[in-house]
């Protein structure tokens, strides 16, 4: 960025004059009414483009004005304000924030993740989540959906960060995921027996339509933002299948009704076919992974209208990481090394089939802040770069059901922008190098380099 222009100033309010006429409550009531507030600080942007994250296309020198948390006005060409603080992005493209539609803020991949689970407790989990969250919105990643943590740690992330407590993207978490006995959502997995013991719906494991309706009440008292589901067997568990299903069609399908009752939407893990095709009937908003989906599942994702969240870069990681020595346990090493490598080739086949398609990582499986690399990956697979940046813009404000407030530039939504070096929509790496973060109209990072916002 060059010649940042810097004006301090506020803009200009009006004050109305108070005129006591009597000391009795109708005199108090009247200066109550007429105090003056203050009018919001005014940030103007000057952008060399903007993405224009619905229309599918960059346009020429941009203003965008922004008053307290939102965008008051866009306009074309370079105008000023009266008594704001200016920001010069002429050489930059701005975007809308970025959404990252699968996270897990609370943990991080390490070869000795498999022990630490005995030793760390769930402060150890949450202290840490607040390093990965401030890393993941300088990587220009403003708001992220947490779709799994350990013990819902993720809310106390959340609020914190709502609070004005910690820096950090704007999160909508599923707290723990819901899954079976045994299944890739048991936290006992790989445990002796008398630590497994037999955990419940109280901890996200059904094995019933009942318990599944019991879960999901458990995340509405917990104050989780949606549910996540495990129709299918992971890849990281240390259970020996990758795609079985784990749920069958009734129990999603009582998961999907409770949830929908209660205002959330439901995520899917689902590698296998079979566990794609039951959690598209049963009725879920998003399908994370999809690594084994087939022509009929991808035909029934179109006509129910399901996201799909390929996490490419997630399977990019773990392939690799397979072929390290000790770094997975042997049976998550033979999955990894057989899953990996197949969700850019479906991502691709996805695209081409008209499947709606939202941006998302598994962040956490590769270390937080390299989110980006996932454009990288989606060209790769076939999609057009401005494709991929909406599918992070647009698609996943659409898929949280928060396009009304997130997801493009655009007076009266939230003053989310993010700026990178030169054309990102000829190519696509330029979005490893996001110089600019604005969230909800605070500056967290300019000319790359982040900025001390304070508690």
């Amino acid at each position: 960025m060059r010649n940042t222009k810097i004006i301090w100033g506020s803009a200009a309010v009006s004050c109305i004059g108070l005129v006591f006429l009597a000391a009795g409550p109708a005199a108090q009531s009247q200066s109550q009414a007429q105090t003056p507030v203050s009018a919001p600080a005014v940030t103007v942007l000057h952008c060399g483009h903007l993405l224009d994250s619905i229309g599918g296309k960059l346009l020429g020198a941009t203003t965008v004005v922004v008053a307290g948390k939102r965008v008051q006005e866009v306009q074309s060409g370079t105008t000023t304000a009266l008594g704001a603080t200016e920001i010069d992005l002429r050489d930059q493209t701005c975007l809308p924030g970025l959404i990252d539609s699968h996270t897990h803020l609370t943990l991080q991949t390490s070869p000795t993740q498999y022990v630490e689970q005995f030793r760390w407790n769930i402060a150890d989990y949450a202290v840490r989540s607040t390093v990965y969250a401030r890393r993941t919105l300088l990587a220009g990643f403003t708001t992220v959906r947490n779709v799994g943590d350990r013990e819902n740690e993720s809310v106390a992330l959340r609020n914190a960060i709502n609070a004005g407590l910690l820096p950090g993207p704007r999160i909508f978490t599923a707290g723990v995921p819901i899954g079976s006995t045994g299944g890739h959502a048991d936290p006992t997995d790989g445990y002796r027996a008398d630590l497994a013991g037999d955990p419940g719906p109280l901890v996200g494991i059904i094995d019933s339509p009942d318990d599944a309706v019991k879960a999901v009440r458990e995340h509405y008292k917990a104050g989780d933002d949606l549910i996540k589901i495990m129709p299918s067997g992971g890849v990281l568990d240390e259970s020996a299948s990758g795609d079985n299903a784990q749920l069958t069609l009734e129990e999603i399908r009582a998961v999907v009704a409770t949830a929908h009752d209660y205002g959330f939407t439901v995520a899917a893990h689902a590698h296998g076919a079979e566990a794609i095709r039951r959690a598209v009937l049963g009725g879920v908003d998003s399908i994370e992974h999809g690594t084994f989906m087939d022509a009929q599942d991808m035909k029934l994702m179109v006509e129910h209208g399901t996201w799909y969240v390929p996490t490419i870069i997630a399977g990019d990681f773990v392939a690799r990481q397979s072929k390290v020595p000790g770094y997975y346990p042997p049976q998550v090493a033979a999955k990894a090394a057989a899953i990996g490598p197949l969700i850019l080739g479906t991502a691709g086949r996805a695209y081409k089939a008209h499947v709606k398609i939202a941006f998302g990582t598994d962040a956490a499986v590769y270390p937080h802040g390299q989110n980006a690399h996932e454009f990288e990956l989606m060209v790769q697979a076939g999609m057009p770069p401005v494709f991929a940046l909406q599918a992070a813009t647009i698609n996943a404000a659409q898929l949280l059901k928060r396009e009304q407030d997130l997801g493009s530039v655009a007076a009266g939504k939230l003053a989310d922008v993010v700026a990178v070096p030169g054309d990102p929509t000829t190519d696509i790496s330029r979005m490893l190098n996001v110089s600019f973060v604005m969230k909800d109209g605070v500056v967290y990072k300019l000319k790359g380099t982040p900025v001390d916002t304070g508690p």
